[in-house]
Order: structure tokens, then sequence, then C-alpha cells
């Protein structure tokens, strides 16, 4: 969230006063993120301590806190647990929002700068231990699996459908509208492929892990001392490994899109044998629910102020070469050549 939620200041001091015992010195809104249902802040208090503050709005299930302080908890140091509050909870409750607050690690994410040559192999051996873990079902039963429903398709094709007769007065709403007109067919395509694709996996037995689901650049925080951390698990779901891998070489945001940071991730993973059927369809899949999110945030209302910018650049900008859409086709024409599956 770009811009500051509708609270005051005053609010979030005194529950974190009243919930967690911190005495606030100094409390920031940091402009980050593309979920506009969550704003972030850093907080300093008396004693001089930093922590990380969220505020997410909509539905929230304590597993998205209770699982990575498992995590961590089963030696998955990258993963940062959530701090408790006076009564012993992993979050509270401030009007419409969810409270939580973890430490704050000083540094940059992914995006900011490349992973050096460890830090991908140490990204690789965090997913491979997420993947591996097993979570007891008092918490893994409050986890969504993956279904391969065909819900987040059926938007985006009464998106496209809406836009061929409606017109919208607010700018970016406008040119979001003209884009999807000029794409229809190339859109029809992804939609249509990751169906067919998702139909093919649901017919099948295969195992699901605990997958981040959302372990794009932005979630990997590199602190000052250059160790690496993985962050916010709100998108937590059981699905095929390949619902995480696929962001390894997905050129998500213009990045992770090289061979040799591929490699090295694999030399951190270990020897496993990837499901192309499966990372095909997640790459496209993935992008098409991006589709039906951006499309929500600019043609369903006028509002999100510099969000609706920032979310119109990264949408168009996912079109662009070596991005998104053209890395989603290269692995399907990888998985038309092949029997279904590679060694990395």
């Amino acid at each position: 969230m770009l811009e500051k939620p509708d609270i005051s200041d005053d609010r979030i001091v005194s529950c974190l006063r009243d919930d967690y015992g911190i005495s606030v010195a100094h409390l920031s809104f940091l402009p980050l993120g593309n979920d506009v249902n969550t704003a972030v802040y850093r907080v300093v208090s008396a004693d001089g301590t930093t922590y990380f503050l969220k505020l997410r709005s909509g539905t929230f299930d304590e597993a998205i806190v209770a699982i990575p302080q498992f995590l961590s908890e089963c030696g998955i140091n990258e993963v940062i647990a959530a701090l408790e509050t006076r009564t012993r909870r992993l979050w509270t409750r401030l009007d419409a929002f969810a409270v939580i607050v973890s430490p704050f690690v000083a540094g940059h994410n992914g995006f900011a700068a490349p992973l050096s040559e460890r830090q991908w192999m140490q990204l690789g051996s965090a997913l491979k231990r997420l993947h591996t873990a097993a979570v007891p079902p008092c918490l893994s039963n409050h986890v969504p699996r993956e279904a391969y429903s065909p819900h987040v398709r059926e938007r985006v094709m009464m998106f496209q459908s809406r836009v061929e007769d409606t017109s919208f007065s607010e700018r970016n709403a406008a040119k979001l509208a003209a884009f999807l007109r000029d794409r229809r067919d190339e859109i029809s395509f992804l939609v249509e492929r990751a169906e067919a694709l998702g139909r093919a996996l649901q017919a099948r037995a295969l195992d699901q892990v605990l997958c981040h689901a959302d372990i794009h650049a932005g979630n990997v925080l590199i602190d000052d001392t250059g160790e690496l951390h993985l962050v916010d698990w709100d998108t937590m779901t059981f699905a095929l490994k390949e619902r995480d891998l696929m962001f390894i070489g997905g050129g998500i945001g213009g990045n992770w899109n090289s061979s040799q940071e591929e490699a090295l991730f694999y030399r951190g993973y270990g020897e496993t044998n990837i499901d192309l059927v499966a990372l095909t369809y997640y790459r496209y899949e993935r992008f098409v629910q991006d589709i039906s999110e951006f499309c929500e945030r600019l043609l369903l209302t006028n509002e999100g102020g510099a969000d609706r910018e920032r979310s119109l650049r990264q949408f168009v900008g996912a079109f662009e070469a070596n991005d998104v859409v053209e890395i989603a086709y290269a692995t399907d024409k990888r998985l038309r050549l092949s029997a279904g599956t590679y060694q990395p």
C-alpha cells in the first residue's frame, strides 16, 4: 500500500502500548508493497528497539502467523516469527485491521539488489526445508489447498467482456481497459492455456507441500549482515512444489530471470524433478490471477491513489521482453518439446 490507511497514529500507538507493552517513540508509515489491503510501519520504541508493524484488512486467519512461528521453531532461521502480545497471541485487532508486530529487518529486498551466489543457495535451501516441513494438522487444517479452481480465470473473462462495452472516466482504468481490448486474443490464450493445464493436473494424484506461494524478490529481505529472510506469509497454501519454484526464473517484476541464478538456487535446493506441466500452469495461472486483481483494483473502484498508477505500470510491464508473459510462453514451449519433467 502506497498511501497511509485511514487510522490515526495515536490509535496505533495506544494499541502497541496496551497489547504489546511497547512504548512508542516514533511511528512512520512505509509506502511499500503491492497489497492494497496491507499497510506497514516502522516502529521505534522508547528503548531504541525497532519493530515492523503490519496492519491487514480483510480476511485473516491466525495460521498466517502461527505457521511461520512453527517453521522458525523448526530451525528455518530465514523465517521471521511474529512477536507475542501480552496475552501470548501472535496478533491483535484494531478496528478493521489485524495487527502483527515482528522484528524490523534493516536492509533491502531482492528487487533493490541482486542476490549473491551464497544468498541464492540459501534461498534454495530454505525453500527445500519449507517444502519438506511436517506441519501438524492443528495448523495445516487452516491452510487452503490447491484445487485448480477456475474462479480467477472466469473473473478475467468477465472483465474482458466488460471492457468491450464500458467507458471508464478514471485515467488508469481507461488505460487498462484499452490495453485489455488491444491484447484481447493474447489474454484469452493465457486463460485458456491455464484452464487446460489445470484440468490436466487435477486429473492426477500429486503430492502437495506447504508453499509460501508468493516468493518473489520483494518478499526476500537481505539484512545489513547479508543474511536472507523470507517475509509475507499471507498467501500460504498446500500445493505442488512448483507453486513456489515457478518464481525462480519466472521474471516477476523483471527480476529473477537468468539461468545462472536458477542454477545457483537449485544447488541449494538439491536434486529434484520438476513437473513441467505444473511449472507451466503456475506461470500462466499466477499471471491470470494478477490480471484479475489488477482489474478489480482499477476497474471496480476509483480508490487507491498512487497505488493505481503503479498497478497499471506493473501490469503493462509484464508483457515486456524477458518478463512474466514471455517466460511463461518459453516454459510452455519447453513443455511441448519434452516428456513433461526435467532435471534442473
